[in-house]
């Protein structure tokens, strides 16, 4: 990341060698590392909890498109930025800051939690042995450092909005990215969720290193599903290059899709009003429904 001087102090890009002496500085105490959800992109959507740890944080470590984000608030920040597939570095980056007594703030856009950094954050925290505690109750005197994780507008509660109530009963989140896990594995996953009529919400569908995945996913989708079940197509949600339509799961835009979008597959009870995807919840089938004059 570059430094970029306005006025008042600019962000510092840090020296990787300072992420790997990891003892706390003299007079300082326990760290504090916040894993912050950046929501779908626009600042009107982030908690105001998030937008409390950017601010008081003294280190920001973020993928790089992410941190572009929010480059308003990186001015007088320590900045540890990386690209794609860095994500072990960024995290050993933020828990070796908080063990010298750091405040740190790691980012991940939508909901950390969900395929975000949380995770791995406290996965390595385990294979460290350390000693964490919840930055929300009293901090433990023996403490290495706190943890907060702060939620956020996840990516297909974002997708869901702009296209009507497609996630009104029962669904399942499906990454179809195959660089963690085995595509056997994800396979087995949609025949299921697609067997039970889950609505489904898909991350990760298409890039340009595994394009035919998403055509794989569709074909077993159809095993399940009739070709007629509506299919929503977000990409960028609620940021300036947003785009969306509503097709169907025999004709969805696969040159359209990339790592961007979102799709959000239908039951067999979804459908399409006025260019609304709805997935009833069951009212109209158990209540008597009158109407007015």
């Amino acid at each position: 990341m570059r430094s970029s001087r306005t006025a008042g102090r600019s962000k510092q890009r840090i020296d990787r060698s300072e992420t790997e002496n990891c003892q706390r500085d003299p007079g300082r105490g326990p760290g504090r590392l916040s894993v912050v959800s950046l929501g779908p992109g626009g600042r009107s959507f982030m908690v105001p909890q998030a937008l409390e740890a950017l601010v008081s944080a003294e280190v920001i470590v973020g993928y790089k498109t992410y941190l572009e984000l929010i480059s308003d608030l990186l001015e007088g920040k320590k900045v540890f930025s990386s690209g794609m597939r860095k994500e072990l570095e960024r995290c050993q980056a933020a828990i070796n800051y908080a063990l010298k007594g750091c405040r740190i703030a790691i980012i991940s856009s939508g909901d950390a939690g969900i395929y975000g950094m949380a995770g791995l954050i406290l996965d390595l925290c385990h294979e460290r042995n350390l000693c964490i505690s919840s930055a929300a109750t009293e901090a433990e005197a023996a403490a290495d450092f706190s943890i907060d994780v702060i939620p956020g507008v996840a990516a297909f509660n974002a997708a869901a909005s702009l296209v009507g109530a497609p996630l009104m009963h029962d669904f399942a989140t499906i990454s179809l990215s195959d660089h963690l896990t085995p595509w056997e594995v994800i396979a087995k996953r949609i025949a299921a969720a697609a067997s039970a009529d889950f609505v489904l919400a898909m991350y990760n569908p298409r890039s340009k290193t595994r394009p035919h995945l998403l055509e794989k996913a569709q074909k077993i989708l159809l095993e399940h599903r009739s070709p007629e079940t509506p299919v929503a197509v977000v990409r960028s949600a609620m940021r300036a290059s947003e785009w969306r339509c509503l097709t169907t799961l025999g004709n969805i835009p696969l040159e359209e899709v990339d790592m961007q979008s979102i799709l959000l597959v239908g039951n067999s009870q979804t459908y399409v009003w006025k260019g609304w995807m709805i997935t009833p919840r069951g009212y109209l089938q158990k209540y008597s429904v009158r109407g007015t004059d």
